[in-house]
């Protein structure tokens, strides 16, 4: 075995020459996180040494310095260090998006901005990931945030878990790490980043959790409210929708249409019970008829969307992006470890 780290090892083949140019993809959405970025890409560096790598900063819409401070580390760090800029903010998850397809590495993670998610993790995760895995998810298990983020937090993995049969203790942890087709495969809009280990799961990828450190907030200020957790719900109610009948959304709506058609019966037997030359039940058959025709409705919507289902009309968050820094002219890296050089040299030898 080859160390990588005090806290964990990786076998000699994660260290050898990549079968593609990248091995390591680091996806990083932010908004207004001047201070933390370039200690954050110091910190990334240091826990992939010897492993190819990038860095792909997302500014989704910052109001202070941070797209001239990505900038200046595309310069510092040609070739591994790469900016994207949105013209206004448009939520995490169409930064996700973006960032997974200008992905190049065969491994990608995800990581908060805010120095939160502590870069001496990385290891661990590949760790995880060569026992078999697709997709390996942090889990805060010790959190540095105040009741009212952490409780809801709490309610909601526990109903997610249970809608997406993924068990999880953090669904919506940021740290994660993905193999590429993973994370390629996945429509990211709304607020659904939160559900990225349910809808991996749903594909038939496997999911596993490791515990991760993290740490207090030091700069700036939390961008999330109240509001993100309503949403967030709302989202649980879709991806539970997504997961029980996404090949097949007629199953939902002709079983709305077969009750509408119930109550119709129901209403046009009261109806005639009651006479239809009588005020009552000329207003029951009234509505026996609004429900026939909810049904009707219901049965070609869907229809509808069984067709749509069927268009390939992928989503895409590019039409967002207004700028973008990447400097490709020398490869920046740090000094690779014995093992990988010695087994590099060797080659060159033969």
């Amino acid at each position: 075995m080859t160390k990588l780290s005090k806290s964990a090892y990786l076998s000699e083949a994660f260290l050898s020459p990549p079968t593609s140019s990248l091995r390591l993809s680091f996806v990083v959405p932010l908004k207004d996180e001047q201070s933390t970025l370039a200690e954050l890409v110091a910190g990334i560096a240091k826990n992939v040494e010897g492993i190819s790598h990038e860095v792909i900063l997302i500014d989704d819409g910052s109001r202070d310095t941070s797209w001239a401070v990505i900038e200046d580390l595309s310069i510092r760090y040609p070739g591994i260090v790469r900016g994207i800029r949105f013209r206004a903010n448009r939520g995490k998850a169409a930064a996700l998006a973006v960032g997974f397809e200008a992905a190049r590495g065969d491994f990608i993670f995800t990581m908060d901005a805010d120095l939160q998610d502590d870069p001496t993790e990385i290891p661990r995760f590949l760790e995880k990931i060569e026992e078999g895995h697709d997709l390996v998810s942090g889990w805060k298990q010790v959190r540095h945030d105040p009741w009212h983020k952490v409780l809801p937090s709490r309610v909601f993995n526990r109903m997610l878990s249970r809608l997406s049969k993924v068990q999880l203790h953090d669904h919506n942890c940021g740290f994660k790490c993905y193999r590429s087709e993973v994370a390629k495969s996945i429509r990211l809009f709304g607020e659904l980043h939160r559900m990225v280990p349910a809808l991996s799961g749903m594909q038939g990828f496997r999911v596993a959790e490791i515990p991760v450190k993290h740490h207090a907030r030091r700069y700036g200020k939390s961008k999330y409210g109240i509001e993100r957790f309503i949403r967030g719900f709302s989202d649980m109610i879709t991806m539970w929708f997504l997961r029980v009948y996404q090949e097949r959304p007629s199953h939902f709506t002709n079983a709305c249409a077969f009750a509408f058609g119930a109550i119709a019966t129901v209403l046009a037997i009261g109806s005639l019970m009651m006479g239809w030359t009588s005020s009552s039940g000329l207003v029951i058959a009234i509505a026996a008829f609004i429900a026939i025709a909810f049904g009707g409705l219901t049965v070609i919507v869907g229809l509808m969307s069984e067709l749509m289902i069927r268009l390939d009309t992928k989503p895409s968050a590019q039409s967002a992006i207004v700028e973008r820094a990447s400097h490709p002219e020398r490869a920046f890296q740090f000094e690779p470890h014995l093992a990988y050089r010695r087994q590099r040299d060797n080659k060159e030898n033969m």
